[in-house]
């Protein structure tokens, strides 16, 4: 059982049941001690400086142990971009771990994107880049304790002849990592708030989903939902804005679930 759930279970223990606080603290006390130290794995000296840049905005130290991102770690960094998250993801799993890093392949041949994942490889030789379409990346069967989607899940609504982005049927991307997640295995969704409607048109519009909408869709895919936080929530953002407006960008009001699939 992940080091996490047996955490969460303890304290739970400690409440419902005096009787047994000996032994819900005894396995709260080790937990806590195999629990990574996140924020070392963000301070990390040698990270790129764009992504430093992004760490008050994006407060991935806070988000991964909410997640539950554990040492020894088998994750999955689904369209990890220039790999912000895959290299603080291969700091917190260690030597013992490992972080696949998917990519669709026309956004890894250009300079910058060598560039890039040259440095991340070379400072975290746990985390590969995998170039691969999202629909057609299938992993093997219970192969993954973690799977992050960071402001990305809407991207399966979307298409793009410019980017060469094929539209997408969402079940299938979900189906196949579901079978690659193992029992109780971790999916983290992070994305910007969108409004309620067609989703495909919000998306190409705004570049935003209706929580609603991830929800459902991983129900439907058959996982759990397991937890929400309201860290990056902001009243005050315009849901009918571009992400990438100069207004919002860097400022949404980005929604954060944690799915898990059943033991």
């Amino acid at each position: 059982m992940r080091a996490s759930i047996i955490l969460a279970l303890a304290s739970c223990a400690l409440i419902v049941a005096p009787a047994g606080a000996a032994v819900a603290s005894s396995a709260a006390a080790s937990a806590a001690e195999t629990a990574p130290d996140f924020e070392a794995a963000v301070s990390d000296p040698g990270r790129d400086e764009a992504d430093v840049e992004l760490d008050e905005s994006r407060k991935p130290a806070e988000l991964l142990a909410f997640m539950g991102l554990e040492s020894g770690d088998s994750a999955l960094d689904i369209f990890a971009g220039g790999g912000y998250y895959s290299e603080i993801m291969g700091r917190v799993v260690g030597p013992e771990g490992s972080v696949v890093a998917v990519n669709p392949p026309q956004f890894t041949t250009s300079d910058q994107s060598r560039e890039k994942w040259a440095g991340v490889s070379a400072r975290q030789p746990n985390v590969k880049m995998v170039p691969a379409q999202l629909p057609d990346y299938k992993p093997a069967a219970n192969s993954f304790d973690f799977a992050m989607l960071h402001l990305i899940y809407h991207d399966f609504y979307w298409e793009s002849e410019q980017y060469k982005f094929e539209k997408m049927d969402p079940a299938v991307v979900l189906s196949n990592l579901y079978k690659g997640m193992k029992p109780g295995g971790v999916v983290a969704v992070v994305d910007h708030v969108g409004l309620p409607g067609d989703t495909r048109a919000v998306v190409e519009k705004t570049h935003r989903i209706d929580p609603a909408t991830v929800r459902s869709d991983f129900l439907a895919a058959g996982f759990v939902l397991d937890g929400e936080s309201d860290m990056f929530a902001n009243p005050d953002d315009d849901l009918e804005k571009n992400v990438f407006d100069p207004a919002v960008r860097g400022k949404t009001s980005r929604f954060v679930m944690r799915f898990r699939k059943p033991e």
